[in-house]
């Protein structure tokens, strides 16, 4: 399977393969996220690995492991981390249903997912993609446990995914005790109805939920609005926004 190579801003290499790709999701979520430098993170169901490396091309340089289930994503993984120096992350191919001793238990200041949105209807049989798009080894509620052992009190459960889920992702992270604080729609254009949702949750946080405003794809005049322009680096940047590969359409 033909292996390329995708270039972040700060120079980061990002390779993906026909199984392995990445979407405007994944982009959003990881801007989303809003990691601090010296945080100790995890990414679950990590693919390439374009969250970990994505915060390592903003400056994150505290403890990171990305989690994924293929040992083909995670040797994708392996290999930009290496030749980008990112000796702080560790690609690890891994169960988050069952996860490894390594991954500090209730020690991380945050957690990130991108998760299969579907629960039911046609499933892709090409390799790898029926799994990354419907919930077949992973659920959001083996998502917010997973990610309820792992976090420390404060901590962040960051994940996106359709608004037909909202309910059942904020159900899943309070049985879990995760406290919905920060929610963000995301729209094509002004007048589109949102696609997707970003979702923040803090470990034993207190209730009480800020809805943040809408990020639009599309500027009003036309092209692609300032602040997709802004994550995904401005003019010139290799990888471009584009469909979202993983797991559906955004309507480019």
């Amino acid at each position: 399977m033909a292996v390329t190579a995708e270039l972040l801003r700060g120079g980061t290499r990002v390779y993906v393969d026909g199984r392995h790709r990445f979407g405007t999701d994944a982009m959003l979520l990881s801007d989303f996220c809003g990691v601090h430098r010296d945080w100790a993170a995890c990414d679950l169901g990590s693919g390439c690995g374009i969250i970990p490396l994505r915060w390592h091309d903003a400056g994150h340089r505290g403890p990171c492991w990305g989690i994924e289930l293929d040992p083909q994503g995670t040797a994708l993984l392996q290999r930009a981390a290496r030749e980008s120096g990112a000796a702080h992350i560790t690609p690890l191919s891994a169960d988050l249903r069952a996860l490894p001793p390594a991954l500090p238990r209730a020690g991380l200041d945050l957690v990130s997912c991108n998760p299969p949105y579907f629960t039911g209807g046609f499933v892709s049989s090409k390799p790898g993609r029926g799994a990354a798009r419907h919930e077949l080894s992973c659920t959001i509620e083996d998502v917010c446990a997973a990610a309820a052992l792992l976090l420390k009190d404060g901590g962040r459960l960051c994940l996106c995914n359709r608004p037909a889920r909202l309910a059942d992702c904020m159900v899943a992270m309070r049985l879990q005790g995760i406290e919905p604080k920060r929610l963000r729609f995301v729209r094509q254009r002004p007048e589109k109805t949102p696609w997707l949702f970003l979702l923040d949750g803090r470990r034993h946080g207190r209730p009480g939920l800020a809805l943040m405003p809408d990020l639009v794809i599309e500027a009003a005049e036309g092209g692609f609005s300032a602040e997709l322009l802004r994550i995904y680096g401005g003019p010139g940047r290799q990888a471009r926004p584009d469909l979202p590969e993983k797991k559906g359409e955004s309507g480019f």
